[in-house]
């Protein structure tokens, strides 16, 4: 039964909108319902560990601006956003590589909402939204309502792939953008590199396709900084995405988009309709956290904290996961990627794996097209080490389990 089935299935005057025919649950969010038990091991959730949240340097902040500006925090606000931290994010960036005014930053409620307002402005129903394979559910559940059509673009483990970029000139035509994670993404946790930058760019602007760069992970790379963003080399063909979710604590639902000068005013009138500003209050608290470097020496604790969890999950998948199984270490970010053995599907093998006291998330959900039933995303940050080698023991036996018992019998 569809969404407008079941609403139309009781008695009311109301009559849904056509696109609300295209808000659908998250299937992510429904299958952590499942997995949010108690005494679950659970590596489905996309969530940073609580243990990097900085409390004390918030209750002091929140403190701080309670004292000093209490009025101001609490009134409506800009609805650009807080011009102090607007700047701080300009700086921030430039360390990066990127050019950027404090006028082209615009706060938003979570990067989530920033992806909302880019599809707002920028997507007509039926024009064509270019992804990566696989690519971020919850950038498919922002564009879908505005009625795109996804054109699917090949990947490998270095990203989107370059000729595959510019042949959307001919293969979908008028796409309106090129969603892409270069930062250890979610799912797939790869990272692309340097010269995959450069030609990923360049078969963008061949293709006359802009870009919408999310970077949610950037900062939590284990070894080495990433390559400078897509944004540095196209700034006026690139809207870029940033977020405090993952360095600070997702609760704030802090983030901000960088766009060219010409977009800006349409995204801020899209967020004006949205919800006027962005909590003023949360955006000085965040302010007061950062604006003395704080996260100079916060963020590479986090770090050490998920290289660690790396490590042991690494160490686990070798030892315990059934041959035909592939992987590669994630080097930064929050996530692993598996391709499990023919034969299985991780959908269908997700209730058991529950029954046993772990969880994970199919990747089927991360494709917009042609999703692969094989491939699983493991979250690695908010188990301890020791947790991790249990769940994915757990996981390997499950594996060897199912491959045994469906396995064919051999012919006498």
């Amino acid at each position: 039964m569809t969404a407008a089935e079941s609403f139309e299935s009781f008695s009311s005057p109301w009559t849904l909108a056509r696109r609300a025919e295209r808000m659908n649950p998250s299937i992510l969010r429904e299958i952590l319902k499942v997995t949010d038990r108690p005494g679950i091991l659970s590596m489905a959730g996309g969530l940073p560990s609580p243990e990097s949240f900085p409390v004390e340097a918030m209750r002091a902040a929140c403190e701080r601006v309670l004292r000093d500006t209490p009025r101001e925090a609490l009134q409506y606000a800009a609805s650009e956003g807080f011009a102090p931290l607007r700047e701080w994010v300009a700086a921030h960036l430039a360390v990066q590589g990127m050019a950027v005014g404090a006028d082209q930053v615009l706060i938003t409620t979570g990067s989530q909402q920033g992806l909302d307002l880019v599809a707002k402005v920028l997507v007509d129903a039926g024009a064509p939204v270019a992804v990566e394979t696989p690519t971020y559910l919850g950038a498919l559940q922002a564009f879908a309502p505005m009625e795109p059509v996804f054109a699917s673009v090949a990947s490998d483990a270095d990203g989107p792939l370059p000729e595959a970029v510019a042949a959307l000139s001919h293969d979908a035509p008028g796409t309106r953008f090129l969603y892409v994670l270069p930062n250890f993404q979610n799912p797939s946790g790869r990272l692309m590199p340097e010269a995959r930058r450069e030609a990923l760019v360049a078969a963008a602007k061949q293709a006359g396709v802009p870009l919408v760069e999310d970077n949610p992970y950037g900062d939590l790379w284990f070894d080495e900084a990433p390559p400078r963003p897509l944004a540095a080399r196209w700034p006026e063909g690139t809207i870029y995405l940033g977020s405090f979710s993952k360095v600070l604590a997702p609760g704030l639902r802090l983030g901000y988009v960088v766009a060219p000068r010409a977009l800006y005013p349409k995204l801020l009138q899209a967020k004006q309709a949205a919800d006027l500003h962005t909590p003023g209050f949360n955006q000085r608290v965040v302010h007061e956290v950062i604006r003395d470097g704080f996260l100079d020496t916060h963020v590479p604790q986090i770090r050490a904290m998920y290289r660690r969890q790396r490590d042991a999950l690494c160490e686990a998948l070798r030892e315990h996961l059934p041959a035909g199984s592939e992987w590669q270490p994630p080097s930064g970010g929050m996530f692993c990627w598996i391709r499990l053995p023919a034969g299985c599907d991780a959908v269908a093998l997700l209730p058991q794996a529950v029954e046993q006291g772990i969880a994970f998330v199919p990747g089927a959900a991360f494709y917009a097209r042609q999703p692969d039933a094989r491939t699983v995303r493991l979250s690695f940050v908010t188990l301890t080490p020791d947790e991790i080698r249990t769940a994915v023991t757990t996981l390997g036996a499950l594996l060897r389990r199912h491959l045994t018992e469906d396995a064919p019998t051999p012919t006498p």
